[in-house]
């Protein structure tokens, strides 16, 4: 059971969610991105041998860091949405470090990331895989 908002009775709650999510997305990957580069630089370009794994530290530390104390990264701010958790509520820290895990398991696998955006696409929340596993959804800030 969920105390998210009904998407069949307040269906503004989602309109636009899911572009919104992925220009939040491209927002954050150049972010996280630039982050990255800086810490290349900053260890005299050694960063850039253990790319990859810097790249996923950077990610993982962002998208924990900024869910956790606000609901949302960077990008969905200034894309206008946010998550909730099952009951409505902004995420707490465990919640965020669940949500940051499930998404880049999802990246590491393209058909998960793929069965992943057509959930989305399809959901009436316009829940991702591992906004369904947890309970989650992202919602329009100005409604929230």
């Amino acid at each position: 059971m969920t105390h998210l908002p009904d998407p069949d009775f307040s269906p503004e709650f989602y309109q636009g969610t899911t572009s919104k999510r992925f220009l939040a997305w491209i927002i954050d990957v150049v972010l996280i991105f630039l982050v990255s580069g800086i810490l290349v630089v900053f260890t005299a370009f050694l960063g850039a041998l253990v790319w990859p794994i810097l790249y996923l530290t950077v990610s993982f530390f962002y998208r924990t860091l900024t869910l956790a104390s606000g609901s949302a990264t960077w990008g969905m701010q200034f894309a206008g949405v946010e998550l909730r958790d099952r009951f409505g509520h902004r995420f707490d820290f465990g919640t965020a470090i669940l949500h940051t895990l499930g998404y880049l398991v999802s990246v590491s696998f393209p058909i998960l990331q793929v069965v992943s955006v057509v959930v989305m696409l399809t959901s009436s929340r316009g829940q991702g895989l591992t906004d369904m596993i947890l309970g989650t959804a992202a919602v329009n800030r100005r409604m929230a």
